[in-house]
Order: C-alpha cells, then structure tokens, then sequence
C-alpha cells in the first residue's frame, strides 16, 4: 500500500512537472503568435460601373475559417452611398482542372442600416496558391439596373489555432463545416465557445448559367446541438478534461453558443458529438474518461485542436 501511494505520488509530480514546463513553452507561443483582432479594415476595393466596392474583414485579411464580412458600394459621380439595394455575394474556388467550389457564405447580404454597411460571413475552406484561386461573385441593384462583378481575393492561412475549422461527411451522407469563431485568444476560465455550423446544400436543378447559386449554396444549420468534451491528450496531460462545460446551441443570431473551461494552457482537442434536431447522431465518438498518463489522448471522429 505504502508502494502504491508513493507510485500515484511520483505520477502526480511528474504530470505536474511537465504541465508547468509546457505551460511556460505554450505562453512563449502565445506572445509570439496569438494577435486578437477586433477591429475591421479593407480587404479589397474595386471600381465598376460608376460605383466603389470596398469589402472589410477583421485585420484587413481574409483568413481560411470564418470571417465576419462589411461590403459598402459608393456611387463614384455622386459620391453617396447605395442604402439597402439587394446584394449578392457568392465566393468560387477554382483549381487546376478548373473545377468550380464554394464554401459556406452568406449569399444575401443583409443591410446595417445604423453603421451603412452590408454585412455577411465567408468560411474559407482553403487558402490561396498558385494552383487554387478565390473569386467573389458580387451583384447589387443602383440606377434601376443590376451590376454583377467578380474579384480575385487572397485567402492566408489561419495561424491562430483556436480559430480552426473541420469538414466532414456525416451519417446522413450530408457535407457539414464546423468553423470556430470565438474566443480568440482563449484565458484560464470558463470561456464563451462560439462556432458556426453549415451544410453544402446539394443542387436539385441543372446548373443554369455561371455563376448559378443554385450550385453552390450552403445553409446554416438549424437547432443541432453540439456536445462538448474539451481534453488535453497529450501523454503527459493524460487526456484530462475540465469541469463546467456547456454543450453548444443554436442562438438567435445563427452561431452555436456553449462554454468550454481550460484548466490550464496548453494543446486541448473539443470532441464533438452532434446531433441533429430531433437527436440523432450525425458525427462523432464518445471520449473514454480513463486517465492515461504516458499515452496520448483518445480523440472523438469529430474533434478541432487548439493551442493557447
């Protein structure tokens, strides 16, 4: 017996040892690494027909994962804005084969009346390279008659990890994203978790003519929940998790809202299980609770790994 308590002892120092170095090691990173943006600068602006479009995301950077999207259009001979005109917007990804893709995005943008700006979303499920290009699809009504033009844009890779995004096919044979969208910049507390989720809604109809939307719309998911089971699997953590957390639902505003507690700083995995309106599992696999030191941790099929 007196053994055993000095064998539980010795593996509590030794966890307890490792969580403070990596600890120092991960707050190194995060000083270097995690920039939280909060103010919106221009992406891209673009004259057509006597009009200035100008697109803001946060940083001024269109980033793969979500981005919060601001769209104003200028009447360059008048020099007014256009209030509430019906804008489109719809992002095509084309590669190498010159194969045509979307991505999740508000397609109708809606109009801020107080702050005159559309605004909208876009999870970018990729980054820009030489063999892969970004183009956003815009049209708007101004003069009695619509405009439609198109704009190459520049999509960077997300460097801040709690900001990731997964794809998947679940069981209904469906295409779904999960994309982070909050916090930023993670703290040692009970944390507001906010993600968006969307479904490639698969066309019904022939494609009619480019760029028909029919062919690359996406839907945000309805009233899905989406159980949460943060752990840090690294070996020397032993796959522990935290007290405290909340399953994400759907709020008003479209986005999921839970609360995940981070004990400590670190790499942590959120494993998911989500579930479908009427319960039903669409993706992912229960976590065993069993604490394994000197392994790395098991992971659920639908999980997103973060550092902070």
């Amino acid at each position: 017996m007196k053994f055993f308590k000095h064998f539980v002892i010795a593996i509590v120092l030794a966890v307890t040892t490792s969580c403070t170095l990596d600890k120092t090691d991960f707050e190194a990173e995060i000083n270097r690494d995690v920039t939280e943006y909060f103010e919106f600068k221009e992406v891209t602006s673009f004259n057509s027909d006597n009009y200035k479009i100008s697109i803001e995301a946060l940083n001024g950077t269109f980033y793969k994962g979500y981005n919060e999207i601001r769209l104003t259009i200028t009447n360059t001979q008048t020099n007014e804005a256009l209030n509430n005109s019906e804008v489109t917007f719809l992002p095509i990804l084309t590669d190498s084969d010159n194969n045509k893709i979307s991505c999740p995005h508000r397609y109708h943008l809606v109009y801020n009346s107080e702050e005159q700006f559309y605004s909208g979303y876009v999870v970018f499920t990729s980054i820009s390279n030489p063999m892969e290009n970004w183009d956003l699809y815009i049209s708007f009504t101004g003069s009695n008659q619509t405009h439609t033009f198109s704009q190459l844009v520049t999509v960077q890779n997300q460097t801040n990890m709690n900001l990731n995004m997964t794809s998947f096919t679940g069981n209904d044979g469906e295409q779904y994203f999960i994309a982070l969208v909050a916090p930023q910049k993670p703290k040692v507390a009970e944390n507001e978790l906010v993600a968006g989720i969307y479904k490639y809604n698969q066309p019904t109809e022939p494609a009619g003519t480019f760029p028909d939307p029919s062919q690359f719309s996406y839907a945000e998911v309805e009233n899905y929940t989406l159980l949460l089971d943060p752990r840090m699997p690294e070996p020397s953590m032993g796959n522990h998790s935290s007290p405290n957390n909340v399953d994400l639902t759907q709020q008003a505003d479209g986005l999921y809202y839970g609360v995940v507690n981070y004990t400590m700083t670190g790499n942590w995995t959120l494993n998911f299980m989500m579930l479908n309106q009427n319960g039903v599992l669409i993706k992912g696999t229960e976590v065993p609770t069993d604490f394994t030191p000197g392994i790395e941790g098991a992971k659920s099929e639908l999980h997103i790994n973060i550092l902070f």
